[in-house]
């Protein structure tokens, strides 16, 4: 049994709504459960995602590890919720990916990443990444200290990845994906504007070509694209915000690897969808609502017997 575990944002909900929420799916029956309803009105509600709801998915032995916009809660895997963390430095955050004992945060509000040691439980380490003549630099700075970088979002820096070759960032505006090996960043290659989750795949690079609604996949000699699923709107629910300023349909976030050639890629109104690379076929799509504003952000595979 294949189960994917998926969070979302509800891109414009009001207050006393529920603006996001973790779901559970079994791709073998085309079951969803939801897990976690988000509800919590201490946020700020302005813009579009802004604080709104659940992003990235890490675990760590047998827990779950979920952030919320300034927030990291650490559950178990029923859900029960065991603990939270902050960081003045943590704003708007995005993906995570945990590497050895240490679980990286893309901050996206400090065009930052943070570094949250899991054995002490704190914050213990941050890099602060901005664009220099020829490239970029990247500040090393110890979360919620008083000299600290000031809040910026230059870059929207909105995913991590760490393998044994180094840290590697992207975002919108980052131009690529970026690759920190602990002295230095490297563009390792260009990429267009308004990407979510690039990471080495294979020989290239994965990634959700959000501006251009397709889940890409480059490398020296390969182009591969898939198209992100839309629907009719005649079917769309909660239609009646300005799209151009809330939602649109068709948002590409959230990509993981499910193995054998085939990634899980999320969009919006909430849809995970299966595109296998060796049959260049998309094979599988599963809506969870048809709410324009509801969309997936941060997808992985469940680690956890159900049985």
């Amino acid at each position: 049994m294949t189960i994917l575990i998926a969070t979302s944002v509800v891109r414009g909900s009001r207050q006393g709504e529920s603006h996001g929420g973790v779901y559970l799916v079994d791709l073998d029956h085309q079951r969803v459960a939801q897990a976690v309803d988000w509800n919590t009105t201490n946020i700020d509600w302005q813009g579009r995602g802004w604080d709104r709801g659940l992003r990235g998915i890490a675990f760590d032995g047998g827990k779950v590890l979920i952030a919320a916009s300034d927030e990291l809660f650490v559950y178990d895997r029923d859900f029960n919720n065991l603990a939270s963390y902050r960081s003045p430095h943590l704003k708007h955050c995005h993906e995570i990916f945990r590497y050895k004992r240490r679980l990286y945060l893309a901050s996206t509000g400090y065009d930052s990443v943070l570094g949250f040691d899991l054995d002490e439980l704190k914050f213990t380490w941050g890099l602060h990444i901005g664009p220099v003549a020829d490239g970029f630099r990247g500040l090393p700075f110890l979360p919620g200290a008083v000299d600290g970088p000031p809040p910026s979002n230059e870059l929207h820096i909105n995913n991590v990845h760490c393998t044994p070759q180094g840290l590697y960032i992207s975002g919108m505006r980052t131009g690529g994906l970026l690759r920190y090996t602990g002295k230095r960043i490297e563009k390792v290659v260009s990429l267009p504007p308004g990407i979510h989750n690039a990471q080495p795949y294979r020989d290239g690079v994965l990634f959700n070509d959000t501006s251009s609604d397709q889940v890409r996949f480059i490398s020296a000699d390969k182009r591969r694209a898939f198209q992100v699923p839309s629907y009719d709107p005649e079917f769309l629910t909660h239609t009646d915000f300005d799209d151009s300023k809330t939602a649109r349909q068709a948002f590409g976030r959230g990509l993981c690897d499910i193995g054998n050639g085939v990634i899980a890629a999320g969009s919006s109104p909430s849809t995970i969808t299966l595109h296998d690379f060796e049959s260049m076929k998309t094979t599988l799509s599963i809506n969870l609502t048809m709410d324009i504003r509801n969309a997936i952000h941060g997808l992985e595979v469940w680690p956890f017997d159900m049985t």
